[in-house]
Order: structure tokens, then sequence, then C-alpha cells
């Protein structure tokens, strides 16, 4: 283990930004990390804890130290007649990690296919895609305090857990590296294909028998159509969250714009798909500069080129304001702007 200097974070990011990291270092298990921060080698230092880099917008150097999430594993720690418990490093990819769990014969995590990341950024994003988010598997994490060094354990109940939100986004955000990840998943499925159009694409796709890798691939199948492939064209994955509104604002949308597509909630909201505002106000495929919006899909923000952070978030901020200007609607970004 060993702090680096003036390391370039452009293959550790997916939109590409050329930025560096004053400090940087790689964490392989929760011993390094105590041993480091015992070694006081974070001291005083801006600290970033850095997963697969696709859900962050860098616009400038990092002044600090990077710290790369690498810790690795995955183990079942109890089972019974319904249930599996397995626990995974936080440094795991996510995706392999779903693909893994499909083969092993537990349900619960293929509609969170093809999903960018790894597993320890996975419940500070409480990612989630078609009706299911990773709060409904979720058992408990571990983290390390980035200046204590103590190891401490947090429950679903403790990561206060919401939509692409967690305690980690807020009052803990940059204080700890979540080293492990409890998952419980189906060993009796109960699938969830209500969500978009996983049916329509089974379907299209001749898949007649409902399991959970049938449903991985039509997931698979709809993401790598609207999304860009970050090895192909930087990208930082869905840009903004989608936004919620009272059932009433909801209403009097759709009698301005009857095509509006929502989809109720349980607390009186109704939840309103941030690509179709974007698409309304005429973004899809523009390009500005360096960055844009992808073709098949204006949720996303691209780098068409040598785009810088900076570029990519004031296309951001002009989004923002055109779509609150039509609609009303305040959309706030998914993405970690660093």
């Amino acid at each position: 283990m060993q702090l680096q200097r003036n390391i370039s974070l452009h293959k550790l990011n997916t939109f590409g930004v050329q930025v560096k990291a004053q400090y940087f270092i790689e964490i392989n298990s929760e011993q390094e990390l105590v041993a480091g921060i015992r070694a006081s080698l974070f001291n005083d230092k801006k600290i970033l804890v850095l997963g697969g880099g696709s859900n962050i917008l860098f616009t400038e150097d990092f002044e600090g130290v990077v710290i790369q999430n690498k810790v690795k594993g995955i183990k079942k720690i109890q089972e019974n007649d319904s249930h599996v418990f397995i626990q995974i490093g936080g440094g795991e990819n996510w995706h392999e990690l779903v693909l893994n769990s499909i083969s092993q014969g537990w349900q619960g995590i293929e509609n969170l296919s093809l999903i960018p990341g790894t597993v320890g950024a996975a419940p500070i994003q409480n990612i989630g895609a078609y009706g299911v988010e990773l709060k409904d598997v979720f058992v408990e994490l571990k983290a390390i305090h980035l200046q204590t060094g103590e190891l401490k354990t947090f429950s679903k109940t403790d990561c206060n857990f919401g939509y692409r939100q967690s305690i980690f986004k807020n009052e803990l955000k940059g204080l700890f590296l979540i080293t492990s990840v409890t998952l419980r998943l189906n060993k009796v499925p109960l699938y969830n294909v209500s969500y978009g159009d996983i049916q329509k694409t089974m379907a299209a796709q001749g898949m007649q028998e409902l399991t959970a890798k049938n449903i991985s691939d039509a997931v698979i199948s709809i993401r790598t159509s609207k999304l860009p492939d970050p090895e192909k064209i930087g990208n930082c994955g869905s840009f903004f969250k989608n936004p919620e509104v009272p059932n009433s604002t909801y209403e009097g949308l759709k009698s301005r714009f009857p095509s509006i597509p929502g989809y109720p909630l349980a607390n009186e909201m109704t939840k309103v798909p941030a690509g179709w505002l974007i698409q309304e106000c005429g973004w899809k495929g523009k390009v500005i500069g360096n960055v844009g919006t992808y073709k098949n899909q204006a949720l996303v923000i691209v780098n068409h080129g040598n785009a810088t952070g900076k570029e990519a978030k004031n296309l951001a901020l002009k989004i923002q304001a055109s779509v609150k200007e039509k609609f009303g609607i305040e959309i706030t970004p998914e993405v970690n702007i660093i």
C-alpha cells in the first residue's frame, strides 16, 4: 500500500474527463485501510472514495486523496428454505454480482442488471431500475470511518434510504468507505416485471418462461438500446433523477401536456420520467461544443471528444433551466459533481 502522487483519473471515470488526483491509493482490504488511517496517511487531506467511476463528474483536478475501493469477495453467510444471505466486498463489480447470483439460482436483483459501478457504491445511491431498488434486498453493510478507522455496521434503517438517496449522500457524505454489503436474495422467486418494457421485450425476443435470467437479458437489451457504452462514448449514466411531484401537480400537467407519462407512488406523489421532460424541451441528441445529450436517451449527457467536466455541468444547468421554464419542475442531478 502506497500513496501515489499526481495520478491521472482519466481511465477511472466513465465520462473520460482529463483530471488528476493530488494523491491516490488503492485499498484491497479493511486491514489496509485501517493501517493507512493509523499511519496518518490521510491526515488533513480531503478524501474521495472512488468505485467504478460511473456516477461521478469531475469538474477540476482533485486536491486531496482519491481512495479506490478494491475490496473483493463474495460469500454465503446464511441460508434458509426461502432466502440466501450473501456478503459482498465493496470493490466487486455490481453487474458481475448480478450475473453470479443468477447463475447460483438466487433471485431479486436481476432488474438491476447492467447498472455500472461497484457494490460499495450501490447503497450510497440506493441504485434502482425497473421497479426494484437496492433497499428491497439490503440487509446491512460494513464501513470504516475514514478519520478514526472504526469499523461500523449499518442496518437498513441506519442507511435512511430514499429515492437515489442514503445517509451516505447526506449527513455522512465522504466520512466512510463501505467495505462490504450483505443482501438477502430469494431462493423462491418473486419476480417484478410490471415496470417499463420488460414484458414487451421478453415477448419480442421469444422468452416465454419467466426466469431471473430472462428478465436480466431483457433489461440488458433495453439498457443497451437506450444507453451508451462508456467504452465507446464517455458518459456517467443517467444524469438526472426522475422528479416526484404531488398528484395534483401531475394532473395539472396532464391537462396541459396530455402525453406526459407518470408512475403513481404510494405517498400521493407521481414520478415523472426526467428523460421525457428533457426530450420535450428539445434536448435529445443536441450537441454543444464537446458535450451533448445521447441520441437515444436525453437523460444521458455524453462526451463527444475532449469535454471537460465544466462543459457537462454547464449543459446540465441549461437543461435544468429549460425544464423548469416549460414544466415548472425542478430536476436534480443523480450524478455526484466534484
